[in-house]
């Protein structure tokens, strides 16, 4: 059943970027291309940069809040009295 499901995926090929650059040494058709990192010559089959796919998200920073419970006395030995 995996191999049905994958079949189309397989089909498609490996993924080709775009590379951005201002020279192109490739053949008359073909631009520079990067395929599993390895930059190449051909046609890419994807809108993206290799540089935006391989970019990583940036992650939010998270801020923790303590809450510290207020009592006037507490006896010695107990705890949550600050």
């Amino acid at each position: 059943m995996a191999a049905v499901i994958a079949a189309p995926a397989a089909a498609q090929g490996p993924k080709t970027c775009a590379v951005p650059s201002h020279t192109n040494y490739c053949p008359s058709g073909l631009q520079p291309i990067t395929m599993n990192g390895v930059i190449c010559c051909g046609k890419p089959n994807q809108s993206q940069t290799y540089q935006q796919v391989m970019q990583h998200p940036v992650p939010k920073a998270r801020h923790h809040m303590r809450h510290h419970r207020s009592v006037g006395t507490c006896a010695e030995g107990v705890k949550g009295c600050y």
